[in-house]
């Protein structure tokens, strides 16, 4: 059975494992009340946390993937200038179809 009664440093650690692990929703849904409310109303667990969470960006800063926006902006370019194409054809069209011819 677990500790339900974890002292600040502990539930820190915790955090910190979730966080690394990418966890966050399951340790927050094994906090008892009590310790949501000590979390909640604790400025060493506040603190403590925003270090953690600096540390373990910079230490998975290599591995982070930003995404590539370059093929979205090719197929949004495309759709543009097919709307444009068709766009001209039709007002082409509009305008053949008024002139009389001669």
């Amino acid at each position: 059975m677990r500790d339900t009664n974890r002292e600040i440093q502990e539930l820190l650690v915790d955090y910190a494992d979730a966080l690394r692990d990418g966890c966050i929703p399951t340790y927050l849904s094994s906090l008892t009340r009590e310790e949501a409310q000590r979390i909640a109303s604790s400025r060493e667990f506040s603190d403590a946390a925003e270090i953690v969470r600096i540390l373990n960006s910079v230490g998975f800063a290599d591995k982070a993937v930003t995404p590539n926006v370059s093929l979205f902006t090719s197929r949004v370019d495309a759709k543009i200038t097919s709307r444009l194409k068709k766009a001209k054809a039709l007002s082409k069209d509009k305008y053949a179809v008024r002139l009389p011819k001669t």
